[in-house]
């Protein structure tokens, strides 16, 4: 006999990037869901698209049966966000369809499995049209905030750490240089982290500025004292300080414009302020600008090493390898008890929070702690001192 619930029916969804554990976090969600709480499980295909093109099914337990192994996501996913999707050639605000659809299948609470983006999308749903959102925090780049961990980040971590571990047969035998491009956005997680368990030489991440002389000093002391390769391991966001402190201007002259912008369209509907009744779509603006391509950083670096310290130096870039596949041990446990506290939040009524972890065990935050927000590594975090204390170059101090 089901236990009591004070929620009848989920929907139940993945958003933006694929990661190792989707499939994992979802049976933890939807069998407790089911078979202990008696709720109804609606999953909606392809993330918020698939919400407002109302594409769905009613899950059942046998469709989650034996999914605990599997990469990618039976519900497919898309990184669309609800008042920001491509809808014929235009980009449409679909929140009030979005909203409207799920009321519709009688969804009391769409379960959001996502990173930051995701809560921030859902969170949207929730303040602009009173839709009920839960989210479980997955991303490779382990940068959501209000949770210790992520789904996907271990999964990720023990490829780019297995992938350094070969990189070093080459790099020996051959007395090179090899630059390895692991992901993370604007987070250094996943490259400190596979820097630390590979023996990476140099560990190069966004929240550490680098100074391409102390990089260079580090790399020539090192082949001067007989070490015949160098792995640097660099994350996708990394950056120079010149680069840096370029970024740092950029967004602060992005920002006053954006709030310029913002004070003139709010002096513009105070004075045409009308009332409508219909909640159809409209055009938003995309913000997009044309860039021209440039050289992926971690080419540039590459080349820019060779350049200076004369060395023959490599490239890799991991790229998707690091999303994909069967996940890990960890995170799949870890997508079970994720899973599985979201079910029994849901039967308490209990709505509008990310699923996180802190200090072991699962709690509910409010999701406003989450969305718009991310988790980097801070000056002093112990890894950052590990590191350090082993000799591994962060870039930031040209030793001696």
């Amino acid at each position: 006999m089901a236990r009591p619930s004070r929620t009848r029916c989920i929907g139940i969804l993945t958003s933006g990037g694929d990661c190792p554990g989707l499939n994992a976090a979802i049976r933890g969600v939807v069998k407790p869901a089911i078979s202990e709480f008696g709720m109804k499980v609606i999953g909606i295909y392809d993330g918020f698209r698939g919400l407002v093109e109302n594409r769905f099914i009613h899950v059942e337990n046998a469709m989650v049966s034996g999914i605990l192994t599997h990469g990618g996501t039976i519900l497919g996913t898309s990184r669309d966000k609800p008042h920001k999707m491509p809808m014929g050639g235009k980009i449409m605000d679909m929140t009030a369809v979005a909203v409207q659809n799920a009321k519709r299948l009688g969804i009391e609470c769409l379960v959001c499995l996502g990173g930051g983006g995701t809560a921030k999308n859902a969170l949207h749903l929730f303040r602009e049209g009173g839709l009920n959102v839960l989210t479980l925090p997955k991303t490779i780049d382990n940068d959501v905030a209000e949770t210790d961990v992520t789904f996907g980040y271990d999964t990720a971590l023990t490829i780019a750490t297995e992938a350094i571990d070969r990189l070093h047969t080459t790099a020996t035998s051959h007395h090179r240089m090899i630059v390895v491009e692991i992901m993370g956005h604007n987070a250094g997680w996943l490259t400190l982290g596979a820097g630390l368990a590979g023996g990476a030489d140099v560990v190069l991440i966004p929240e550490i500025p680098y100074d391409l002389e102390a990089v260079a000093h580090h790399l020539v002391d090192r082949r001067q004292s007989g070490k015949r390769f160098s792995i640097i391991a660099v994350a996708e966001g990394a950056r120079s300080r010149l680069e840096a402190a370029a970024a740092a201007a950029r967004a602060e002259q992005e920002k006053a414009e954006r709030a310029k912008k913002k004070d003139k369209k709010a002096g513009n509907a105070t004075k045409n302020h009308t009332k409508t009744t219909e909640p159809d779509p409209v055009p938003v603006e995309t913000g997009e600008t044309v860039h021209t391509v440039e050289e992926p950083m971690a080419s540039r670096l590459a080349r820019q090493i060779q350049q200076v310290t004369g060395f023959e130096v490599r490239l890799t870039s991991l790229g998707h390898v690091q999303r994909g596949g069967i996940p890990t041990a960890p995170d799949r446990l870890l997508c079970t008890r994720l899973g599985t506290k979201a079910a029994a939040l849901l039967a308490e009524g209990v709505y509008n929070v990310m699923v996180g972890v802190r200090g072991g065990a699962c709690v509910p935050v409010p999701l406003e702690k989450v969305a718009g927000h991310f988790k980097y590594i801070p000056p002093d975090h112990p890894w950052v001192e590990s590191a350090r204390l082993v000799g591994t170059c962060l870039g930031d101090i040209q030793t001696d």
